[in-house]
Protein backbone atom coordinates (compact mmCIF):
# COMPACT_ATOMS: atom_id res chain seq x y z
CA UNK A 1 0.00 0.00 0.00
CA UNK A 2 1.35 3.24 -0.84
CA UNK A 3 1.86 6.86 1.21
CA UNK A 4 -1.07 9.08 0.48
CA UNK A 5 1.91 11.74 -0.56
CA UNK A 6 3.35 9.17 -3.10
CA UNK A 7 2.29 9.29 -6.91
CA UNK A 8 -0.16 7.66 -7.89
CA UNK A 9 -0.44 6.62 -11.77
CA UNK A 10 -3.94 6.70 -11.66
CA UNK A 11 -4.12 10.86 -10.91
CA UNK A 12 -1.31 11.54 -13.61
CA UNK A 13 -1.53 14.74 -15.04
CA UNK A 14 -1.01 12.82 -18.84
CA UNK A 15 1.53 13.10 -21.87
CA UNK A 16 1.49 15.96 -24.00
CA UNK A 17 0.26 13.33 -26.80
CA UNK A 18 -2.79 11.45 -25.76
CA UNK A 19 -2.56 8.09 -25.55
CA UNK A 20 -4.97 5.14 -24.45
CA UNK A 21 -3.14 4.09 -21.56
CA UNK A 22 -2.68 0.22 -21.17
CA UNK A 23 -4.51 -2.71 -19.98
CA UNK A 24 -1.57 -4.56 -18.13
CA UNK A 25 0.99 -2.00 -17.35
CA UNK A 26 0.59 1.74 -15.45
CA UNK A 27 1.74 4.63 -16.77
CA UNK A 28 4.92 4.88 -14.92
CA UNK A 29 6.00 1.04 -15.73
CA UNK A 30 5.31 1.94 -19.42
CA UNK A 31 7.91 5.25 -18.84
CA UNK A 32 10.26 3.25 -17.50
CA UNK A 33 9.91 0.49 -20.10
CA UNK A 34 10.35 3.21 -23.10
CA UNK A 35 13.52 4.30 -21.48
CA UNK A 36 15.07 1.48 -21.69
CA UNK A 37 14.01 0.55 -25.52
CA UNK A 38 15.33 3.98 -25.99
CA UNK A 39 18.63 4.50 -28.36
CA UNK A 40 19.98 7.25 -25.90
CA UNK A 41 20.05 4.42 -23.17
CA UNK A 42 22.06 1.86 -24.98
CA UNK A 43 24.67 3.86 -25.65
CA UNK A 44 24.98 4.59 -22.27
CA UNK A 45 27.04 1.20 -21.69
CA UNK A 46 29.78 3.11 -24.18
CA UNK A 47 30.05 6.30 -21.73
CA UNK A 48 31.66 6.49 -18.94
CA UNK A 49 32.18 9.24 -15.97
CA UNK A 50 35.85 9.30 -14.98
CA UNK A 51 37.70 7.22 -17.26
CA UNK A 52 37.05 6.30 -21.02
CA UNK A 53 35.30 3.64 -22.43
CA UNK A 54 38.62 1.52 -23.52
CA UNK A 55 40.29 1.31 -20.19
CA UNK A 56 39.55 -1.70 -18.60
CA UNK A 57 36.25 -3.92 -19.06
CA UNK A 58 35.77 -3.29 -14.85
CA UNK A 59 35.09 0.20 -14.40
CA UNK A 60 31.67 1.56 -13.81
CA UNK A 61 29.79 2.57 -16.92
CA UNK A 62 27.05 5.33 -16.91
CA UNK A 63 24.63 2.46 -17.99
CA UNK A 64 25.60 0.11 -14.69
CA UNK A 65 25.44 2.82 -13.18
CA UNK A 66 22.07 4.32 -13.98
CA UNK A 67 21.11 0.34 -13.28
CA UNK A 68 22.79 0.20 -9.34
CA UNK A 69 20.72 3.76 -9.06
CA UNK A 70 17.60 1.96 -9.84
CA UNK A 71 18.35 -0.40 -7.59
CA UNK A 72 19.31 1.95 -4.83
CA UNK A 73 15.91 3.54 -5.68
CA UNK A 74 13.53 1.45 -5.48
CA UNK A 75 14.81 0.10 -2.19
CA UNK A 76 14.01 3.32 -0.62
CA UNK A 77 11.29 3.94 -2.68
CA UNK A 78 9.15 0.73 -0.89
CA UNK A 79 10.62 1.46 2.17
CA UNK A 80 9.33 4.88 2.22
CA UNK A 81 5.87 3.90 1.00
CA UNK A 82 6.40 5.86 -2.72
CA UNK A 83 5.73 4.57 -6.34
CA UNK A 84 8.55 2.59 -6.93
CA UNK A 85 7.92 2.58 -11.08
CA UNK A 86 7.91 6.24 -10.99
CA UNK A 87 11.22 6.40 -9.23
CA UNK A 88 13.38 3.47 -11.22
CA UNK A 89 11.78 5.66 -14.67
CA UNK A 90 13.28 8.83 -13.13
CA UNK A 91 16.37 7.03 -12.00
CA UNK A 92 16.96 5.17 -15.05
CA UNK A 93 16.56 8.39 -16.94
CA UNK A 94 18.60 10.78 -14.94
CA UNK A 95 21.79 10.26 -16.92
CA UNK A 96 20.31 10.20 -20.56
CA UNK A 97 21.79 13.80 -21.46
CA UNK A 98 25.48 13.21 -20.59
CA UNK A 99 27.83 13.64 -23.46
CA UNK A 100 30.79 11.44 -23.96
CA UNK A 101 33.66 11.43 -21.59
CA UNK A 102 31.78 12.21 -18.35
CA UNK A 103 31.46 15.90 -16.84
CA UNK A 104 34.87 16.02 -18.61
CA UNK A 105 33.40 16.07 -21.98
CA UNK A 106 29.76 18.16 -20.96
CA UNK A 107 32.40 21.13 -19.35
CA UNK A 108 34.62 21.31 -23.04
CA UNK A 109 31.09 21.20 -24.43
CA UNK A 110 29.71 23.85 -22.28
CA UNK A 111 32.43 26.15 -22.83
CA UNK A 112 32.28 25.58 -26.97
CA UNK A 113 28.47 26.63 -26.39
CA UNK A 114 28.75 29.60 -24.15
CA UNK A 115 28.14 31.70 -27.77
CA UNK A 116 24.90 29.57 -28.46
CA UNK A 117 23.49 29.28 -24.89
CA UNK A 118 25.47 26.48 -23.26
CA UNK A 119 25.08 22.72 -22.61
CA UNK A 120 23.36 20.94 -19.81
CA UNK A 121 23.21 17.34 -19.33
CA UNK A 122 19.84 17.23 -17.26
CA UNK A 123 18.61 20.04 -20.16
CA UNK A 124 20.04 17.61 -22.59
CA UNK A 125 18.19 14.53 -21.04
CA UNK A 126 14.84 16.44 -21.75
CA UNK A 127 15.34 17.32 -24.89
CA UNK A 128 16.38 13.69 -25.95
CA UNK A 129 13.15 11.98 -24.34
CA UNK A 130 10.85 14.60 -25.64
CA UNK A 131 12.15 15.26 -29.25
CA UNK A 132 15.60 13.29 -30.42
CA UNK A 133 14.40 10.15 -29.70
CA UNK A 134 12.25 9.59 -32.55
CA UNK A 135 10.89 6.16 -33.07
CA UNK A 136 7.50 6.49 -32.49
CA UNK A 137 5.02 7.05 -35.55
CA UNK A 138 3.06 9.64 -33.44
CA UNK A 139 4.59 12.02 -31.82
CA UNK A 140 8.95 12.76 -31.64
CA UNK A 141 10.46 11.95 -28.07
CA UNK A 142 9.01 9.15 -26.14
CA UNK A 143 5.87 11.14 -24.88
CA UNK A 144 6.33 10.64 -21.27
CA UNK A 145 4.08 11.57 -18.58
CA UNK A 146 4.30 14.76 -17.12
CA UNK A 147 5.64 13.25 -13.48
CA UNK A 148 8.49 11.41 -14.94
CA UNK A 149 9.65 14.88 -17.09
CA UNK A 150 9.24 17.12 -13.96
CA UNK A 151 11.46 14.23 -12.03
CA UNK A 152 13.94 14.18 -15.12
CA UNK A 153 13.93 18.10 -14.98
CA UNK A 154 14.21 19.10 -11.36
CA UNK A 155 14.91 15.69 -9.53
CA UNK A 156 18.05 17.87 -7.95
CA UNK A 157 15.49 20.78 -7.02
CA UNK A 158 13.77 23.57 -8.55
CA UNK A 159 15.28 24.75 -11.51
CA UNK A 160 15.66 29.12 -11.37
CA UNK A 161 17.13 31.53 -12.70
CA UNK A 162 18.25 31.71 -16.22
CA UNK A 163 17.26 28.39 -17.81
CA UNK A 164 19.36 26.23 -20.41
CA UNK A 165 17.65 26.38 -23.42
CA UNK A 166 16.67 23.14 -24.20
CA UNK A 167 14.42 23.11 -20.78
CA UNK A 168 13.36 26.33 -21.28
CA UNK A 169 12.08 25.48 -25.23
CA UNK A 170 10.51 21.83 -23.90
CA UNK A 171 9.07 24.26 -20.62
CA UNK A 172 7.52 26.80 -22.84
CA UNK A 173 5.46 23.84 -24.31
CA UNK A 174 4.84 21.99 -21.55
CA UNK A 175 4.93 23.60 -18.22
CA UNK A 176 6.92 21.54 -15.83
CA UNK A 177 6.15 24.15 -12.35
CA UNK A 178 10.19 24.02 -12.61
CA UNK A 179 10.08 26.69 -9.54
CA UNK A 180 8.90 23.90 -6.90
CA UNK A 181 10.66 20.91 -5.82
CA UNK A 182 10.05 17.52 -7.46
CA UNK A 183 8.12 14.42 -5.81
CA UNK A 184 9.80 12.48 -2.99
CA UNK A 185 9.96 9.53 -6.28
CA UNK A 186 12.67 11.97 -7.64
CA UNK A 187 13.83 13.51 -4.75
CA UNK A 188 14.92 9.47 -3.79
CA UNK A 189 16.55 9.18 -7.36
CA UNK A 190 18.49 12.46 -6.86
CA UNK A 191 19.73 10.55 -3.12
CA UNK A 192 20.22 7.13 -5.09
CA UNK A 193 22.96 8.37 -7.51
CA UNK A 194 24.92 10.28 -4.27
CA UNK A 195 24.84 6.46 -2.92
CA UNK A 196 25.68 4.87 -5.68
CA UNK A 197 28.89 6.75 -7.30
CA UNK A 198 30.11 7.60 -3.71
CA UNK A 199 30.61 4.24 -3.42
CA UNK A 200 31.39 2.74 -6.70
CA UNK A 201 33.84 5.71 -6.98
CA UNK A 202 35.69 3.99 -3.86
CA UNK A 203 35.15 0.34 -5.64
CA UNK A 204 36.64 1.87 -9.28
CA UNK A 205 38.93 4.02 -7.81
CA UNK A 206 40.64 1.43 -5.67
CA UNK A 207 40.80 -1.20 -8.71
CA UNK A 208 42.71 2.01 -10.09
CA UNK A 209 45.21 2.44 -8.45
CA UNK A 210 44.53 6.08 -7.64
CA UNK A 211 44.71 4.84 -3.77
CA UNK A 212 44.99 2.09 -1.55
CA UNK A 213 42.55 0.18 0.95
CA UNK A 214 45.14 1.85 3.58
CA UNK A 215 44.13 5.18 2.64
CA UNK A 216 40.43 5.29 2.54
CA UNK A 217 39.91 3.41 6.14
CA UNK A 218 40.82 6.42 7.62
CA UNK A 219 37.70 8.26 6.42
CA UNK A 220 34.39 8.05 8.13
CA UNK A 221 31.94 5.43 7.57
CA UNK A 222 35.14 3.35 5.96
CA UNK A 223 36.82 3.24 9.92
CA UNK A 224 33.76 1.45 11.24
CA UNK A 225 32.94 -0.81 7.99
CA UNK A 226 36.46 -2.16 7.69
CA UNK A 227 36.68 -2.21 11.60
CA UNK A 228 33.50 -5.01 11.77
CA UNK A 229 35.03 -6.55 8.66
CA UNK A 230 38.19 -7.67 10.28
CA UNK A 231 36.86 -8.29 13.75
CA UNK A 232 34.21 -11.06 11.78
CA UNK A 233 36.05 -11.98 9.33
CA UNK A 234 40.04 -11.92 10.72
CA UNK A 235 41.56 -13.83 7.59
CA UNK A 236 40.12 -12.46 5.46
CA UNK A 237 41.94 -12.22 1.37
CA UNK A 238 42.40 -8.17 0.61
CA UNK A 239 39.58 -8.71 -2.50
CA UNK A 240 36.42 -10.08 -0.10
CA UNK A 241 37.48 -7.91 2.96
CA UNK A 242 37.23 -4.75 0.31
CA UNK A 243 34.02 -5.95 -0.91
CA UNK A 244 32.59 -6.61 2.24
CA UNK A 245 33.51 -2.83 4.32
CA UNK A 246 31.98 -0.98 0.90
CA UNK A 247 28.65 -3.03 0.87
CA UNK A 248 28.39 -2.21 4.82
CA UNK A 249 29.00 1.41 3.58
CA UNK A 250 26.41 1.06 1.09
CA UNK A 251 23.59 -0.28 3.86
CA UNK A 252 24.65 2.46 6.15
CA UNK A 253 24.08 5.25 3.50
CA UNK A 254 20.45 3.71 2.85
CA UNK A 255 19.29 3.16 6.09
CA UNK A 256 20.18 6.73 6.66
CA UNK A 257 18.35 7.51 3.83
CA UNK A 258 15.27 6.01 4.63
CA UNK A 259 15.42 6.80 8.34
CA UNK A 260 16.25 10.52 8.08
CA UNK A 261 13.51 10.77 5.31
CA UNK A 262 10.78 9.06 7.15
CA UNK A 263 11.08 11.50 9.82
CA UNK A 264 11.15 14.26 7.74
CA UNK A 265 7.62 12.76 6.02
CA UNK A 266 5.89 12.60 9.03
CA UNK A 267 7.18 15.81 10.47
CA UNK A 268 6.24 17.23 7.01
CA UNK A 269 2.19 16.69 7.65
CA UNK A 270 2.04 16.29 3.68
CA UNK A 271 -0.66 14.26 2.57
CA UNK A 272 -0.49 14.34 -1.19
CA UNK A 273 2.03 14.69 -3.92
CA UNK A 274 1.30 18.24 -4.32
CA UNK A 275 1.92 19.24 -0.77
CA UNK A 276 5.19 17.25 -1.13
CA UNK A 277 5.77 19.59 -4.33
CA UNK A 278 5.33 23.32 -2.58
CA UNK A 279 7.01 22.34 1.36
CA UNK A 280 9.55 24.91 0.38
CA UNK A 281 12.39 22.30 1.28
CA UNK A 282 13.20 18.51 -0.09
CA UNK A 283 11.88 15.44 2.38
CA UNK A 284 14.51 13.12 1.04
CA UNK A 285 17.47 13.64 2.81
CA UNK A 286 20.68 12.21 4.34
CA UNK A 287 21.59 12.86 8.40
CA UNK A 288 23.37 15.72 9.31
CA UNK A 289 25.94 13.70 10.41
CA UNK A 290 26.07 11.15 7.35
CA UNK A 291 25.89 14.74 4.93
CA UNK A 292 29.29 15.49 7.05
CA UNK A 293 30.75 12.49 6.60
CA UNK A 294 29.65 12.26 3.03
CA UNK A 295 31.45 15.61 2.35
CA UNK A 296 34.67 14.26 3.85
CA UNK A 297 34.32 11.08 1.29
CA UNK A 298 33.72 13.65 -1.48
CA UNK A 299 36.74 15.78 -1.31
CA UNK A 300 38.77 12.67 -1.26
CA UNK A 301 37.59 11.68 -4.16
CA UNK A 302 38.08 15.08 -6.04
CA UNK A 303 41.71 14.88 -4.79
CA UNK A 304 42.73 11.51 -4.90
CA UNK A 305 40.71 10.57 -8.00
CA UNK A 306 38.82 13.27 -10.07
CA UNK A 307 41.88 15.49 -9.95
CA UNK A 308 44.81 12.86 -9.52
CA UNK A 309 47.71 13.64 -12.26
CA UNK A 310 46.94 10.32 -14.12
CA UNK A 311 43.27 11.15 -14.65
CA UNK A 312 44.19 14.60 -15.41
CA UNK A 313 46.16 13.96 -18.42
CA UNK A 314 43.16 11.75 -19.63
CA UNK A 315 40.74 14.87 -19.02
CA UNK A 316 43.29 16.94 -21.16
CA UNK A 317 43.12 14.45 -23.78
CA UNK A 318 39.72 14.03 -24.48
CA UNK A 319 38.88 17.59 -24.08
CA UNK A 320 40.76 17.47 -26.89
CA UNK A 321 38.98 15.18 -28.96
CA UNK A 322 35.41 17.11 -28.01
CA UNK A 323 37.71 21.20 -29.07
CA UNK A 324 38.59 19.14 -32.16
CA UNK A 325 35.20 17.94 -33.47
CA UNK A 326 33.18 20.46 -32.63
CA UNK A 327 34.45 23.38 -34.71
CA UNK A 328 34.65 21.04 -37.58
CA UNK A 329 31.19 19.96 -37.70
CA UNK A 330 30.12 23.54 -37.26
CA UNK A 331 32.27 24.45 -40.04
CA UNK A 332 31.55 21.38 -42.33
CA UNK A 333 28.33 20.19 -41.31
CA UNK A 334 28.00 17.66 -44.23
CA UNK A 335 30.02 15.75 -42.47
CA UNK A 336 27.51 14.58 -40.02
CA UNK A 337 25.19 11.31 -40.34
CA UNK A 338 22.45 11.66 -43.14
CA UNK A 339 19.78 11.31 -40.96
CA UNK A 340 21.01 14.75 -39.82
CA UNK A 341 20.29 16.37 -42.69
CA UNK A 342 16.69 17.83 -42.26
CA UNK A 343 17.86 18.98 -38.96
CA UNK A 344 20.84 20.70 -40.52
CA UNK A 345 18.34 22.12 -43.68
CA UNK A 346 15.88 23.69 -41.10
CA UNK A 347 19.26 25.53 -39.30
CA UNK A 348 19.41 27.31 -42.71
CA UNK A 349 21.91 30.28 -42.03
CA UNK A 350 21.21 30.55 -38.30
CA UNK A 351 24.36 29.76 -36.67
CA UNK A 352 23.03 29.03 -33.07
CA UNK A 353 20.50 26.40 -34.12
CA UNK A 354 23.39 24.73 -36.13
CA UNK A 355 25.16 24.68 -33.31
CA UNK A 356 22.72 23.12 -31.19
CA UNK A 357 22.56 20.67 -33.58
CA UNK A 358 26.13 20.02 -33.57
CA UNK A 359 26.12 19.91 -29.99
CA UNK A 360 23.49 17.13 -29.66
CA UNK A 361 25.06 15.09 -32.33
CA UNK A 362 28.13 15.07 -30.47
CA UNK A 363 26.08 14.39 -26.76
CA UNK A 364 25.00 11.39 -28.38
CA UNK A 365 27.93 9.71 -29.00
CA UNK A 366 29.79 7.25 -26.80
CA UNK A 367 33.31 7.66 -25.82
CA UNK A 368 34.58 4.65 -28.24
CA UNK A 369 32.21 6.33 -30.92
CA UNK A 370 33.84 10.39 -30.53
CA UNK A 371 37.46 8.96 -30.42
CA UNK A 372 36.73 7.01 -33.67
CA UNK A 373 35.39 9.89 -35.85
CA UNK A 374 38.09 12.28 -34.19
CA UNK A 375 40.75 9.43 -36.04
CA UNK A 376 38.59 9.57 -39.19
CA UNK A 377 37.97 12.87 -39.67
CA UNK A 378 41.02 14.56 -38.15
CA UNK A 379 43.73 12.18 -38.14
CA UNK A 380 46.60 11.16 -36.51
CA UNK A 381 45.59 11.45 -32.32
CA UNK A 382 43.77 14.86 -30.79
CA UNK A 383 45.86 17.11 -29.54
CA UNK A 384 46.82 15.69 -26.27
CA UNK A 385 47.55 12.25 -27.52
CA UNK A 386 44.50 10.36 -26.63
CA UNK A 387 44.14 6.82 -27.81
CA UNK A 388 41.64 5.28 -29.58
CA UNK A 389 39.23 2.70 -29.10
CA UNK A 390 41.45 0.18 -30.85
CA UNK A 391 44.31 1.38 -28.85
CA UNK A 392 45.68 -0.64 -24.96
CA UNK A 393 42.73 -1.46 -22.89
CA UNK A 394 43.66 -0.80 -18.95
CA UNK A 395 35.13 5.14 -14.18
CA UNK A 396 31.96 6.63 -12.19
CA UNK A 397 29.87 9.86 -11.08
Amino acid sequence: MRASFASDPDRVRGRRVHEDESSFRSCFQRDRDRIIHSSAFRRLKHKTQVFVEHEGDYYRTRLTHSIEVAQVARTIAGALKLNAELTEAIALAHDLGHPPFGHTGEDALHALMQPYGGFDHNAQAIKIVTSLEQHYADFDGLNLTWETLEGIAKHNGPVEGDLPHALADYNALHNLELHTHASAEAQVAALSDDIAYNNHDLHDGLRAGLFTEADIAQLPLLREAYAQVDALYPELDAYRRRHEALRRVFGVMVADVIETSQERLDASGASSVEEIRHLGRPVICFSDAMWRDLGEIRRFLFTRMYRAPAVMKIRAEVTGVVEDLFPLFLEKPQLMPSEWANYIAHAGTDRTLLARIVADYIAGMTDRFALQEHERLIGGTPRAGVQTARGTSGKGS
